[in-house]
């Protein structure tokens, strides 16, 4: 397993351990006061946005053109931290990586 540290939209770091091989959003979409994740993953919403913690960023693949459009659109988009994690799947290179689910869009 991958340990994941994420904080949830109440303020909570709940560390998970995560499945390698699927989507971050599959291993944490059942936590309470995490992502919604509507589309079910297939980049069509962004309502799994996170926020990637800064020391990793540089240790993910970059946003796909279409992933980025989806980002663009949300209120709370960051530039550089903003990911849909339907489109990031779990190594064991990613294991300690610190996310915070973005708040709701309203």
């Amino acid at each position: 397993m991958v340990k994941l540290v994420v904080t949830d939209k109440a303020g909570r770091d709940v560390e998970v351990d995560a499945q390698p091989g699927v989507s971050i959003m599959e291993n944490i979409r059942g936590l309470d006061r995490s992502v919604e994740a509507i589309c079910g993953g297939m980049c069509a919403c962004a309502t799994c946005h996170v926020l990637i913690d800064t020391d990793w960023r540089s240790r993910l693949p970059p946003r796909s053109y279409e992933e980025t459009m989806m980002l663009r659109g949300a209120k709370y988009f960051d530039p550089e931290r903003s990911r849909l994690c339907c489109q990031i799947v779990v190594a064991p290179a990613l294991d300690g990586l610190r996310l915070t689910v973005a708040t709701d869009e309203d």
